[in-house]
């Protein structure tokens, strides 16, 4: 089956197109390889799938609609797994044009392609950061997430409502999928586990917010990408007995879903650090701070609907996942061996 993912050369991406290849896929990757972190990273995610015969690249941004259009055109991919998008909570209150940019008009451009070019299923990447200032435990895809508190969270949500509109006007099957604190090797350097790991070799102090307070819903890049694949094979057909009075917000008449990917076992963030100070043998030096604007205390996913209808729940624990991650990270970085 011919797979367009965007974000290919990203984290996330990266992981899912080498799953795809290895299952003899053809995957047709989109990246504009920016700055955003080291472009170093990405080009060796990049090398590897370059490896695979059944691997196409395309160099371009998702907000250029010409871009976009021409892929649909030329590659007529089945199913799009899309990405690509502006991430990072902190960052999008310095910088939030880039997220109006990538997350809403590289989105519209995305919708369109599906649109024009009749794709079996889109699945996207949302975030745990559309829940903002829910505090019911576990976060359930059947809360209202009316209230996001980063605006990189709110054009998430923007485009779930998006996927929705386009799937109900034009029947396109549109899954989109709620990730909770993914880590792992090959991750993106601006990831707190990614900087503690950093910080922690060069002997620099780690900051730690809201005073060391927080939990996290970690999950393991391995369990995001079995979700991933597994949701792409099963796209989703209208609930003939959904009602806008009585029904779940993650479900609808359209062929449109909502899900939570997560470990559904959040993590005190000290307990966290602590797992990274065993696998280093090194313990960090720590900046207590107060909780940042955009943050949020705890996150922990429910994903019932998730074993309930692909019979699949996230099961790397934190210990497995650390252990693998600074394993890769000391092989990658060979230099901080010596630090």
């Amino acid at each position: 089956m011919k797979i367009l993912v965007t974000g290919a050369a990203g984290f996330i991406g990266f992981h899912t197109s080498r799953v795809l290849l290895d299952k003899e896929h053809e995957v047709i990757g989109f990246d504009n390889i920016n700055e955003y972190y080291d472009p170093d990273l990405k080009n060796s995610r990049l090398k590897i799938l370059r490896q695979y015969p059944n691997f196409k690249f395309h160099k371009k941004n998702i907000e250029d609609k010409e871009a976009i259009e021409n892929v649909f055109k030329e590659d007529s991919p089945k199913r799009v797994i899309h990405l690509a998008a502006q991430a990072g909570v902190r960052h999008s209150l310095k910088h939030p044009e880039t997220y109006v940019q990538s997350n809403l008009v590289g989105f519209f451009n995305i919708l369109e392609g599906c649109r024009r070019y009749k794709v079996e299923h889109l699945v996207y990447a949302s975030t745990s950061s559309v829940y903002g200032l829910n505090t019911k435990y576990p976060f359930s895809t059947k809360d209202n997430t009316s209230h996001p508190v980063s605006f990189y969270g709110a054009t998430k949500l923007a485009n779930e409502m998006m996927a929705h509109s386009y799937s109900h006007l034009y029947t396109i099957p549109c899954t989109g999928l709620r990730f909770f604190t993914v880590y792992g090797p090959w991750g993106r350097p601006d990831m707190a586990y990614f900087l503690f790991t950093k910080k922690i070799l060069e002997g620099k102090p780690i900051d730690i917010f809201n005073h060391g307070d927080m939990e996290r819903d970690f999950t393991y890049i391995d369990d995001i990408v079995e979700g991933i694949t597994r949701v792409l094979m099963q796209a989703p057909s209208p609930d003939l007995e959904w009602s806008r009075n009585s029904s779940s917000p993650a479900s609808s008449s359209a062929p449109w879903r909502l899900y939570n990917i997560g470990s559904n076992k959040p993590v005190k963030l000290m307990d966290y650090v602590r797992e990274i100070e065993k696998n280093l043998g090194k313990k960090a030096e720590i900046n207590l701070l107060p909780l940042q604007a955009g943050d949020v205390v705890k996150s922990h996913a429910d994903v019932d609907p998730l074993v309930n209808d692909f019979g699949y729940a996230p099961k790397y624990s934190v210990k497995y996942g650390i252990k693998n991650f600074i394993e890769w990270y000391l092989d990658y970085y060979p230099s901080s061996k010596n630090l």
